[in-house]
């Protein structure tokens, strides 16, 4: 005698709840009570829903994968995100494939194979563009694509991201607080939808100081280490060197500490640096490094509530579904920065 499937309307029996609770407790945690959370679970493990995952995409036609695609896999800016993805994810009963892209076109493209040939069930950007088998936005009823920390321009993909533009406006105004009028912007590719918003903050901050004398960018290949160092040390040995530095990722701000301490500066004393991300390693850095923290894990776990949002066919639209998530950032501050060499005398 064959065994009856558990389904999500015998949990939502079970739990006393409807199937739009049941489906929120499972793919957005957050928009139910506590309470609800743990009816729901004993639910599932009293009618073995959570054991039938392959059945469910078996009867759904579903392959049960989500495809992440990850410009550089040994970049640690990711792993957080990657985390609330795949726990988010595995909760739901799906599985995570990771393409390292490398921002190699052809090895994009043949992970949006997956995709077009129904082997993944919907895919996650990380690498701020559609591949090129997918030029236009997905059209309805096809897999959903989300997009998560860059918005991609000329698309109307669900994205999750951080206020770039604020964020950079914070960090800027945390150094001239601090006095500082000779600020220079390490910043990322000119053309990168990152860098754009971070210089408009940047001037936008500095614009509110009255600094307009001063407000040099320095546009980079990529946000790399070596990239900050090779451009703090040619402004640091320019005519008019910045007391301060404000860098578009922590590795930039890293390499301009480097770049410091080569030709014999302190810092902070002689020359401020803040950076953006609050990597692991930028409180543990020499010396700790003043940040502009993105909650990673949080812009992850939207992301695949979004991806879920849309799998689930039991879940109305809402309205104006393709609105931006926007995730708060927050100005950690360590020893990196301190008063303008000016203002404190030295």
């Amino acid at each position: 005698m064959n065994e009856k499937i558990a389904t999500i309307e015998d949990v939502a029996s079970e739990a006393g709840v409807s199937i739009a609770t049941v489906s929120r407790a499972l793919h957005k945690p957050q928009l139910v009570s506590q309470r609800t959370r743990e009816k729901v679970q004993h639910a599932i493990a009293a009618t073995g829903y959570t054991a039938n995952v392959m059945a469910r995409n078996l009867r759904l036609s579903r392959s049960g994968m989500i495809l992440l695609l990850v410009p550089d896999i040994g970049n640690p800016f990711f792993a957080e995100i990657l985390s609330g993805i795949e726990q988010g994810a595995s909760r739901a009963g799906y599985n995570v494939l990771i393409g390292d892209t490398q921002n190699d076109p052809e090895r994009e493209a043949t992970y949006a194979a997956y995709l077009r040939s129904n082997q993944a069930d919907a895919m996650i950007l990380l690498n701020g563009h559609l591949p090129s088998p997918l030029s236009q936005a997905p059209q309805t009823g096809a897999p959903p694509v989300v997009a998560v920390c860059e918005r991609i321009p000329g698309s109307n993909l669900p994205t999750v991201i951080i206020d770039n533009q604020q964020a950079a406006c914070d960090a800027t105004r945390h150094l001239t607080g601090l006095g500082h009028t000779r600020i220079a912007h390490i910043a990322g590719p000119a053309k990168n939808i990152l860098t754009i918003d971070r210089v408009a903050g940047f001037h936008e901050a500095m614009t509110e100081a009255g600094i307009r004398q001063f407000a040099h960018v320095e546009y980079s290949p990529d946000f790399g280490i070596e990239a900050g160092i090779r451009a703090a040390r040619q402004l640091l040995q320019s005519a008019t060197p910045p007391t301060a530095f404000f860098c578009a990722s922590d590795g930039m701000a890293i390499g301009a500490i480097v770049a410091a301490k080569e030709l014999g500066l302190n810092v902070p004393r002689d020359i401020s640096v803040v950076g953006f991300d609050d990597i692991h390693f930028a409180a543990n850095y020499d010396p700790p490094l003043t940040t502009i923290r993105q909650p990673r894990r949080r812009l992850g776990e939207q992301a695949i509530a979004l991806v879920l949002e849309r799998l689930d066919k039991t879940l109305p639209t809402p309205e104006g579904a393709n609105a931006p998530v926007i995730v708060p950032t927050e100005l950690i501050t360590r020893q990196s920065t301190g008063p303008c060499p000016a203002k404190s005398g030295k």
